[in-house]
């Protein structure tokens, strides 16, 4: 039986082991231990772990700021595509947004990463945006 459930901390080490073999994931410093502790407790149950008798099947790190929700790293392991997880995972982050006020949501998927665009190119009520520029910053002024 497939069950969803929270991420845990404990969850890391088999996370960070997905990640790392999914390719279109880039793992930066803010998926290291502490950081992903510190996402999990800022934004309580959001995130999302699919399994079976205990076999990680895939995942979804989920926040939101008060007004957004956004989504990252969510992956199925490359057995498991085509079962639709991916979009099961989607789905219940989504509604646990709505159920906290939060009825848009953004994710931001690499260029290069053509199955991820391909997912996200065939959501219903998702859509590519061409009116923003993302910029990023480490914080570190220069």
């Amino acid at each position: 039986m497939i069950a969803i459930r929270p991420i845990r901390p404990e969850d890391h080490s088999a996370l960070l082991a997905l990640w790392r073999r999914t390719a279109g994931i880039q793992l930066r410093p803010e998926d290291d231990y502490d950081p992903f502790c510190a996402y999990l407790q800022r934004n309580p149950g959001l995130s999302l772990l699919c399994e079976r008798a205990d076999e990680l099947l895939g995942a979804v790190l989920v926040g939101h700021d008060g007004r957004r929700g956004y989504l990252h790293h969510l992956v199925v392991d490359q057995p498991f595509h085509g079962q639709g997880l991916a979009r099961r995972l989607l789905h219940q982050a989504l509604a646990q947004l709505a159920e906290l006020g939060i009825h848009k949501s953004h994710v931001f998927v690499l260029g290069n990463a053509e199955e991820a665009l391909g997912f996200w190119r065939a959501q219903a009520g998702w859509s590519a945006r061409h009116d923003i520029q993302v910029f990023s910053s480490t914080g570190s002024p220069e």
